[in-house]
């Protein structure tokens, strides 16, 4: 369970898909002028990112990485068709994309045409493609956990596009130098609340400050056995034999 929310929240905040490796700009800076289009483009996003995850995820155990193939037996198991795995990522992301699609137009004709050429385009949307490639690179080991980055992801994404969809309808009447109007003001604003999601970075460390102060503890402890400290005894030693030669040097000195 804490797997879980770990990589839930860390997918949102942490790992966000605009704010920290800036994918799918395209549509979010096309479709973000207004908040009820950024929603509808969001929610679309969210859809497709929790169902397109967690199938490549099948797709990458089941067909794609080496060894996939063995469970159609022993012949199979040195097949690999790792090649394949954009080809077939993108099929898939297109499949749920032409559903999405099909969806919005039945149900909410006012929406289809606000979003426009931009609802198709989430097939070639490269945070769409990105979070299966990455679920793939991360090596993410259960199809709960795919499904549950793949809701995070979209749910990053979408948080993003509403944020500034909000901003840019505020600032739009605001004083802003008139070089700096539209997209230049928006980068600027992107790039700020990157830095401010940044700063969620040390909020899951988990465990990693008790394994820090065990490895301290055993570097102390090796430095010591190394240069043992010496005992009272010894350093009374120490100081009467540091005296006496003082002494006696002086002594000479006097002679």
């Amino acid at each position: 369970m804490l797997e879980h929310l770990e990589l839930f929240f860390k997918s949102i905040f942490i790992d966000n898909m605009v704010f920290a490796t800036f994918l799918g700009m395209c549509s979010y800076l096309a479709v973000s002028k207004k908040v009820t289009t950024a929603v509808g483009l969001g929610a679309a996003v969210i859809f497709v990112l929790a169902v397109t995850v967690p199938l490549n995820w099948l797709l990458d155990q089941y067909l794609l990485r080496d060894g996939a193939l063995a469970w159609l037996g022993p012949e199979y198991a040195e097949y690999n068709l790792s090649f394949l795995s954009f080809i077939l990522f993108i099929a898939t992301i297109a499949t749920m994309v032409q559903l999405v699609e099909i969806v919005v137009e039945k149900f909410s004709p006012s929406l289809y045409n606000s979003l426009g050429i931009f609802l198709p385009l989430i097939a070639v949307n490269c945070a769409i493609l990105g979070g299966s490639l990455f679920m793939q690179s991360r090596d993410i080991q259960t199809l709960g956990l795919a499904f549950n980055y793949g809701l995070a992801s979209g749910i990053g994404w979408f948080l993003a596009i509403l944020a500034i969809a909000a901003i840019r309808e505020k600032i739009r009447y605001s004083n802003v130098p008139a070089p700096l109007r539209g997209l230049g003001i928006t980068f600027i604003i992107t790039g700020l609340m990157a830095i401010g999601f940044m700063s969620f970075g040390g909020m899951l460390t988990g465990g990693g400050g008790d394994e820090a102060a065990e490895a301290a503890k055993e570097m102390s402890s090796q430095k010591v056995e190394e240069n043992p400290i010496d005992t009272t005894d010894e350093l009374v030693e120490k100081n009467k034999k540091e005296i006496d030669e003082k002494e006696v040097s002086f002594n000479t000195v006097n002679k």
